[in-house]
């Protein structure tokens, strides 16, 4: 009975010996040469992670510089249309792309053997430190994910109490769409000090707030897309509403370029920073 006791637990451990020998395999991934991305946010991410020698390519918007953070580290390096049909004869190592709209592409190029990451949009900061993590330590390069992470919590921390005293805030964009308030950017928000409007207006999943709920019960603090300043189409002539103005006028709106917001990472602790430089400077 005892020998065959002993012998079970011997077994057990072999097995268990090479699960965790398989279980390292599994995480001790090749560091891979040729890395290619299909979308904004992963573009910004690979181009601040990886070695420039690491880039297959990028999305043909990493150089736009009014949507893209590092559109001059982008210059120079090759660019894709997204599509898979180029990437099945390329070969890359590594595929970064997003959660939404490129599931079809994503799965011909699974089919076809290529390893393919996707990595979503942010819900908040504590995923985006996993995110960050998560790449970093698949490009081989783990030391510059936490270099990001701590320049993230460092200007965060310096952004805490930026605003004096509670205030609403509603973050409005174009065509009247607000930010949900799970978010990077609302979680920022909270830390500085600012309550959400969204609450108020019904609207803490986003959406679209019509101008006359605004109006009737306007946040203290607005936050909008530097770009809407200026009303050039539909989408941005509301800002310049003589209502809207009369509710939130000028001195109570806060204003960041969407290349700061659009995308969380190496552009957020710019984004935290200049956020807090905006609050302080208009907010007595």
């Amino acid at each position: 009975m005892m020998s065959l006791l002993r012998q079970g637990v011997g077994i057990g451990g072999a097995l268990l010996i090479g699960c965790l020998w398989m279980g390292s395999l599994a995480v001790a991934q090749p560091k891979p040469q040729q890395v290619a991305s299909l979308n904004l946010c992963t573009d910004q991410l690979l181009l601040a992670l990886a070695d420039r020698q690491q880039i297959a390519s990028l999305s043909r918007l990493a150089r736009d510089p009014s949507i893209s953070f590092l559109a001059g580290q982008a210059e120079g390096l090759p660019l894709n249309e997204g599509g898979a049909e180029a990437l099945l004869f390329s070969r890359p190592d590594l595929v970064l792309t997003g959660t939404y709209g490129q599931q079809d592409r994503v799965a011909v190029l699974k089919r076809q053997g290529l390893d393919v990451l996707q990595l979503g949009p942010w819900t908040g900061l504590a995923e985006g430190r996993e995110q960050i993590r998560l790449l970093a330590n698949r490009l081989g390069h783990a030391h510059r994910g936490e270099a990001l992470i701590a320049r993230i919590d460092a200007a965060l921390d310096q952004a805490k109490g930026t605003v004096p005293r509670e205030r609403s805030i509603l973050v409005y964009g174009r065509g009247g769409w607000v930010t949900a308030a799970r978010s990077p950017l609302s979680e920022v928000l909270m830390q500085m000090g600012f309550t959400l409007h969204q609450d108020v207006l019904g609207r803490m999943s986003g959406g679209v707030v019509r101008l006359e709920a605004i109006i009737t019960d306007p946040p203290d603090v607005m936050l909008v897309d530097a770009g809407s300043q200026q009303a050039i189409d539909n989408g941005t002539a509301l800002f310049a509403h003589p209502a809207l103005a009369a509710a939130v006028p000028h001195g109570r709106r806060l204003a960041l370029p969407g290349r700061l917001t659009i995308c969380g990472g190496p552009s957020t602790p710019a984004m935290i920073e200049a956020l807090s430089a905006e609050a302080r400077a208009k907010l007595p």
